[in-house]
């Protein structure tokens, strides 16, 4: 998808995302994958302190009455969907989410993003704001996956890409298709001069290396273009279960990718050079759970 500016309303943005629903109807798509945050603008770029304010970016029910039109929709020509949004309990509690719905429009899974990434203070020392760790709290329903349409689905949002840890917990539950939305800005906001060709390449790299390594196809679909004054960068790819790209997006702005994903094709290397149940030696990997930070002991 293209931006949304912090003007756009969800009716107009619902409209888009119904858009490309047709578009990928016409293309014989059978499930549809969107970006993080898919109804609003990437928020977490300002400071804000005011409750009102910030509540207004997120979502108390899912379907509610601005997105039930796209659930319908898609109902009718029964494709499968998934998307991203700000979610806010009943509790209060607030999360970066992301939901699956089955061919006949139920929602089937619901994911937590578990990896924030950014800060939760104003920080003068970075170009602009990336205050995730503000607005949010850390996903609380680990990594699971779905059986949806015969096949075994997992999600993940954005900053967990990075982090081999998502795929393994994925991958360790004989995931074949991992749905992955981010919003990624093109300028790092701690090392200006890295440029967007590097932050694309390692989007590339952290999305193929969790395909690959564990025999799975996996989609990242970005929200890009230059939102209310800030660039994201695009890059949506669909990718193998060899950690080949076989489908990448070509602009910034609303476009459908496509490829055709044989879940069969994963099963080689899930019972070669990756058969967990013949090769992992997890008596060794204990300190991937016991410390956070990395320590020098030697």
């Amino acid at each position: 998808m293209g931006p949304i500016q912090r003007a756009d309303s969800r009716a107009r943005v619902v409209d888009r995302m119904i858009a490309l629903l047709e578009r990928a109807a016409q293309a014989g798509v059978a499930m549809l994958v969107y970006p993080e945050l898919a109804l609003t603008t990437f928020f977490p770029r300002w400071y804000m302190t005011d409750a009102a304010e910030i509540d207004a970016f997120f979502e108390r029910d899912m379907p509610n009455a601005a997105t039930a039109p796209l659930f319908a929709r898609a109902r009718e020509l029964r494709i499968a969907i998934c998307f991203g949004y700000a979610e806010l309990t009943a509790e209060g509690r607030r999360f970066n989410t992301s939901i699956l719905t089955d061919r006949d429009g139920r929602i089937v899974g619901k994911y937590r993003k578990i990896h924030l990434p950014g800060h939760s203070e104003y920080d003068p020392e970075r170009s602009h704001q990336h205050l995730e760790k503000r607005y949010f709290e850390p996903g609380d329903l680990g990594f699971p996956v779905w059986r949806n349409a015969g096949i075994v689905m997992g999600m993940a949002i954005c900053n967990d890409r990075r982090w081999p840890e998502t795929y393994r917990c994925l991958g360790l539950q004989g995931v074949e298709l991992i749905m992955i939305g981010y919003n990624t800005p093109s300028v790092n906001s701690q090392k200006g001069a890295e440029g967007v060709d590097k932050r694309l390449f390692h989007s590339d790299l952290s999305l193929q290396a969790g395909a690959y390594q564990n025999a799975t196809y996996v989609v990242g679909v970005a929200k890009a273009g230059i939102e209310d004054g800030h660039p994201l960068m695009g890059g949506s790819i669909i990718v193998d279960p060899d950690g080949a790209v076989i489908a990448r997006a070509e602009t910034e702005g609303d476009e459908l990718i496509t490829a055709l994903c044989d879940v069969a094709a994963c099963a080689f290397g899930k019972t070669t050079i990756f058969d967990f149940a013949r090769h992992r030696r997890p008596e060794h990997y204990g300190r991937i759970t016991a410390q956070v930070g990395a320590t020098v002991e030697v």
